[in-house]
């Protein structure tokens, strides 16, 4: 099949052949900026300018053959050995050069972790209709002969990878437990204020808009690193949240379970009209079914910019069915906020929803850190009790 390669990623394809990688990945950069826009603006669910990808960081030229093992390891070896140009394969087999650009020194940021602890690293996905930057989180417990569970994390609106992972602290929590964590990065280009298009149809199926670019960067990823394709997590805040919700309904083969913190339903929003309401009002939306897959729901009582009533619409039918064997636990975090969780079960046990009312919290992340930003560090630690139900989930064995 012939693909209509962009002028953008054809000057790419010839700084690579002549070995000038830095120039080849500002010119991938550049191409997918340009080609992205066309979406609304968002509702102006968050506010403030936290910090973004620091596109002048350094560089480090990685050579394009570098093995599974190394760390970083750019490009998957599988896809090397064919190198087809299709949507996520951003390579050609009559050059046997890989257009997937090397990753960037870790940014001077709150979420960058000392060698000892991880690296953090940045990398951009691209296909030949768009596509995103992206941060990866390695652990220092990684080895390519022991494959480990991938949480990817989207961030809401005004956020950036490096905020949301100082905020929530995911790498710490989930790198402890040998855990890779991909944090997508939403670009002004696609959305003014930095959202995931939530609220359009185009993106809201599979295979099509951004669900297509963050199941690329999870699919990158699980090419790339070893990763364990029965234990791969979604989650998000907000925007993210809502998108979060999306990726679970649209790519259920392809993520274990899914954390929505703040966030609204798959289908709860068809346009910004639409999308307001169900922000100021809560609906409904297309709500989780007995095909998806298990879902942790955070949400405050006290959120004026997300209606509450939309995390009854995230838990979905499966918490309404009285067969779900519901279990209701309350408490109160030291010197914070109460909370009551109810969990879900089916017949044989297995939580299928768990969902978390923290009382007094507003629109924040539950138990984050003041170093990110939309963080309530006086509830419950959403991170590690997400990262609790994921790790209790796994897709079954195929066959």
């Amino acid at each position: 099949m012939n693909h209509q390669v962009p002028e953008g990623m054809r000057e790419a394809l010839r700084l690579t052949k002549a070995g000038r990688l830095k120039e080849a990945t500002t010119a991938i950069l550049r191409s997918l900026s340009g080609g992205q826009g066309g979406h609304d603006a968002p509702p102006a669910a968050e506010a403030g300018q936290p910090p973004t990808i620091d596109g002048t960081a350094e560089w480090v030229d990685v050579p394009l053959s570098s093995p599974r093992s190394a760390v970083p390891d750019p490009v998957p070896p599988r896809e090397a050995a064919h190198g087809s140009f299709a949507p996520g394969k951003m390579g050609r087999r009559d050059t046997g050069a890989m257009l997937v650009p090397p990753f960037l020194k870790p940014a001077a940021s709150a979420a960058s972790e000392s060698p000892a602890e991880g690296r953090f690293l940045t990398a951009v996905f691209g296909t030949p209709n768009g596509g995103r930057p992206y941060k990866l989180y390695i652990p220092a417990g990684y080895r390519a002969e022991r494959p480990m569970p991938l949480i990817v994390m989207l961030h809401g609106c005004t956020q950036s990878p490096d905020d949301f992972a100082a905020g929530t602290r995911m790498n710490q929590i989930a790198g402890a437990q040998g855990c890779l964590v991909a944090w997508p990065a939403q670009i002004g280009a696609a959305n003014a204020q930095k959202c995931w298009n939530w609220f359009n149809p185009s993106d809201q199926r599979r295979d099509g808009g951004e669900p297509a670019l963050i199941a690329g960067i999870t699919r990158e990823v699980m090419a790339a690193y070893a990763v364990d394709p029965r234990r791969v997590y979604v989650a998000g805040l907000s925007a993210g949240g809502a998108a979060a919700a999306i990726m679970g309904r649209t790519y259920p083969d392809l993520y274990a379970a899914v954390g929505v913190h703040s966030g609204l339903a798959c289908g709860a929003a068809s346009d910004m009209p639409s999308a307001f309401a169900a922000m100021k009002r809560g609906v409904a939306g297309s709500a989780a079914g007995r095909g998806d897959p298990p879902v942790i729901v955070f949400h405050g009582d006290r959120d004026t910019t997300v209606n509450p009533r939309n995390a009854d619409a995230v838990a979905g039918e499966r918490a309404r069915d009285p067969a779900s064997r519901p279990r209701v636990e309350e408490g109160r975090t030291p010197g914070g906020h109460a909370w009551r969780r109810v969990t879900h079960g089916d017949t044989e046990g297995r939580v299928m929803v768990e969902q978390w009312t923290i009382h007094g919290a507003g629109h924040a992340w539950s138990g984050g850190s003041a170093a990110g930003s939309y963080t309530d560090p006086h509830g419950p630690d959403a991170s590690r009790e997400m990262l609790r139900f994921f790790l209790e989930h796994s897709r079954p064995e195929p066959g």
